[in-house]
């Protein structure tokens, strides 16, 4: 699965080119608990179409019911300046669509967003570039320009700003049943997965749908993967030829995660090889992550990959470990 803003607005452009009428909503504010973070998007055609979420469906329902002719909506879609709107104010409005208790939140509804904005927003994601996106609440005209960083949704007076990025990417080294599972589990969390071994007989990866296979060796996968703060690099082979480069060229990027999988002994060994022979010291391997994963008790394949995709997410989402879950994982590490 791709990045799930990025379809979002590649499906509302080809509906806007193919002349339909459609609109934007997106999660402007909440308070209390919502089933989604400020800054969630969806895109529905008046024709009834919807991509994207801003809800657990409920409210999505809603907005279907109200502003789309295959479900009768009493009113065609409006048009004109975005409109906010909110759910879950009262505790019987909260039930009713599905939010939790206390929970409300508020959208903004852009009616069909100008066609030629969509096509240059979606080009630069496409092409790997950061956006933010403005919208001018008086009339709802659009702003682009490339970001330099992730942010936060910024809703005052007069402009809603919504920073969009290209898919977040993910680089295996070393085919194999983990490489498998966690490919999966990356896929559907939205990673664009490109999977590297030059070792014929390991190259099972190739049967996974979506996932990009490099029979290069791992350092050059690295060089052409031209991994960015998007990205993540993790080496699974447990062979110090195939591991060892590839992480020191990874090291010199902006992934925001470099780690490879193994024992508390043998994360211990690869750094003290990688200080001996490649002139690295602590400081320039402070990046490196090893032993990976959450510790959840793991044996399984299965189950050690949900852990190493756990931690990735977590980096990811700029979540700190509690010190507890660190001090279990160092303990159970094999030694």
């Amino acid at each position: 699965m791709e990045n799930l803003d990025v379809m979002v607005l590649r499906t509302l452009r080809d509906w806007r080119l193919a002349g339909e009428r459609a609109m934007l909503a997106t999660v402007v504010r909440t308070w209390g608990s919502s089933p989604r973070p400020v800054g969630s998007i969806m895109a529905l055609a008046e024709k009834g179409a919807v991509v994207g979420s801003v809800s657990g469906g409920c409210i999505e329902d809603d907005l279907i019911a109200r502003y789309t002719r295959a479900h009768g909506a009493a009113q065609a879609m409006p048009e004109g300046t975005p409109a906010f709107v909110k759910y879950g104010i009262t505790a019987d409005e909260a039930h009713r669509f599905g939010l939790p208790c206390g929970g409300t939140l508020e959208l903004l509804l852009e009616w069909d967003p100008d066609t030629a904005s969509l096509q240059a927003l979606v080009s630069q994601l496409e092409q790997g570039q950061l956006m933010q996106r403005t919208v001018r609440l008086a009339d709802g005209s659009v702003s682009l320009a490339p970001a330099q960083s992730p942010a936060a949704l910024v809703l005052n007076d007069r402009d809603l700003v919504n920073t969009f990025g290209p898919e977040y990417r993910m680089l295996l080294i070393g085919a194999g049943q983990i490489t498998e599972y966690l490919a999966t589990m990356a896929r559907f969390s939205g990673f664009a997965v490109t999977v590297c071994d030059p070792r014929a007989e390991y190259r099972t990866a190739s049967d996974l749908p979506g996932v990009t296979l490099s029979t290069e060796m791992p350092d050059d996968a690295v060089l052409a993967f031209r991994p960015d703060r998007r990205s993540c690099v993790v080496a699974l082979t447990h062979d110090p030829k195939l591991d060892d480069l590839a992480l020191l060229e990874a090291l010199g990027t902006d992934a925001f995660y470099v780690g490879a999988i193994g024992s508390r002994r043998n994360a211990q060994a690869r750094r003290e090889r990688m200080i001996e022979h490649f002139e690295q010291t602590e400081q320039s391997l402070a990046r490196l992550r090893g032993p990976i994963g959450i510790y959840i008790g793991s044996k399984t394949p299965p189950e050690i990959a949900v852990s190493v995709m756990a931690e990735i997410l977590a980096v990811k989402n700029a979540v700190q470990l509690p010190p507890e879950i660190e001090v279990a994982r160092a303990k159970s590490s094999l030694e």
